[in-house]
């Protein structure tokens, strides 16, 4: 028993000690295996290392590789550039040498171009010293055409304004003073000079003459308006007279009548006498009235009056007339040398009526439609604004602001039938009486 459990004990250390010593051997072994595995990963890790290196080293020395052929190709594309440059300069070479050796000329051949160069040097001075001769002469002749145009442009001037002093009246500067500028162009177009000064002293000379002429027309006129106003004054005498003769007429028949009345009344008071002696002082009242009327010089009828028919709408003509009756002076403007009667605005009697009618001329002076002769007495304006300048200067006036214009409107209405019908009357009508009745 004792030995068996000896035994049993011996062999629990026999194991014991085979299986430290198993034991140790076999971490030995794992360490020795861990080692291994160390340093066969180490030589795995450098086989790898190497692996990548030589592949980066065949990577770098494909680079390089591809870099050396490109140098290469663009160093072949340069010396094959450079090659053709080559061959076009040597091309080029030739063909310069080509054309040089063509111009190569001998001596005999120069000699002869230098015998051709001279004889053309000899023509040509000969041509240049006949030109210089012939621009000579050229010269001269010009500067003879030069003075002779000169003269006959100084002699066109003179003779111009000669003409337009000649011709120069009251109604004709601006045609005349046109015509005078236009001859001072055509003279400097053809070379005469005409200074700034010459021009304007030609001008104040045409002004002068103007002035002269509006004097010497204005002395015309007025010796005509002198002769119409005696006319005028003699017809206005006539019919004074007329009229006091009426007067004393009426006056004697009415004293005949009154000396009848008052003998068959026999100083007895009657209607019919104090009637009769009524109308008798008003018969000498007109008398006297008419015998002062006649007596003042300035009074008369300043008249406004329009003729749509011959100048249109708004065109006046104011004027004065010393007549008894003042409407026969309108009738006189309305005769056969209108096409149709005026029509009266206004009848303003004045006893100034000449300073009445020069306040209206003077006011509506810018409005006149003849600028040329100032004289003339037709005005482009308005009715208002002459009753306005009217009322101004002589007080409240009556007017008729619309003019009637009844045969001017009926002629622009009448139909061709009616117009066909008075044409025949007047043509069934005797020669010597089928002129217009305003002609007589």
């Amino acid at each position: 028993m004792a030995y068996l459990v000896l035994s049993l004990a011996g062999m629990i250390a026999g194991g014991v000690c085979v299986f430290l010593a198993l034991e140790a051997k076999r971490v030995r072994l794992a360490l020795q295996k861990r080692q291994q595995a160390a340093r066969e990963q180490k030589i795995r890790d450098t086989v790898e290392g190497i692996k990548v290196r030589q592949q980066q080293a065949t990577h770098a020395l494909d680079a390089r590789r591809q870099e050396l052929d490109q140098l290469a190709a663009r160093a072949k594309a340069e010396q094959t550039a450079r090659q053709q440059e080559l061959d076009h300069q040597i091309a080029r070479l030739q063909m310069e040498r080509a054309d040089f050796d063509a111009r190569v000329v001998s001596y005999g051949e120069l000699s002869a171009e230098n015998a051709l160069l001279k004889r053309d040097l000899h023509n040509i001075d000969v041509t240049v010293r006949k030109l210089q001769l012939d621009r000579e002469l050229q010269r001269q002749s010009q500067e003879t055409l030069d003075q002779r145009s000169k003269e006959l442009a100084s002699r066109y001037l003179k003779d111009t304004v000669k003409w337009i002093s000649a011709s120069l009246t009251s109604n004709n500067f601006a045609n005349s003073k046109q015509r005078l500028q236009d001859a001072i162009v055509r003279c400097r177009d053809i070379g005469y000079d005409v200074s700034r000064e010459e021009e304007a002293t030609l001008l104040a000379d045409l002004k002068t003459l103007f002035e002269k002429a509006v004097r010497a027309a204005f002395e015309r006129e007025e010796q005509a308006r002198i002769k119409a106003q005696i006319r005028e004054e003699q017809l206005r005498e006539k019919e004074v007279e007329r009229e006091l003769q009426q007067l004393e007429r009426e006056r004697a028949a009415i004293r005949a009548a009154l000396d009848k009345a008052l003998a068959e009344a026999k100083d007895e008071h009657s209607a019919e006498v104090e009637r009769l002696k009524v109308r008798l002082a008003e018969a000498e009242a007109n008398h006297e009235r008419a015998i002062s009327q006649a007596q003042l010089t300035k009074s008369g009828h300043v008249y406004v009056i329009s003729n749509i028919g011959s100048f249109g709408e708004g065109v006046f003509k104011i004027g004065l007339t010393r007549r008894l009756e003042p409407m026969d002076r309108v009738k006189e403007l309305g005769d056969a040398s209108v096409p149709f009667p005026f029509d009266v605005h206004m009848m303003v009697s004045a006893d100034d009526a000449p300073a009445l009618e020069n306040a209206l001329h003077r006011t509506l002076h810018k409005l006149r439609l003849n600028k040329i002769k100032p004289r003339k007495e037709f005005f482009k304006t308005d009715i208002e604004a002459i009753r306005r300048i009217v009322e101004e200067h002589h007080g409240e006036v009556q007017y008729v602001a619309t003019p009637e214009a009844l045969e001017y409107r009926q002629s622009l209405t009448i139909s061709d039938e009616d117009s066909e019908f008075i044409e025949s009357v007047y043509e069934k009508l005797p020669a010597e009486g089928a002129h217009d009745a305003d002609d007589e």
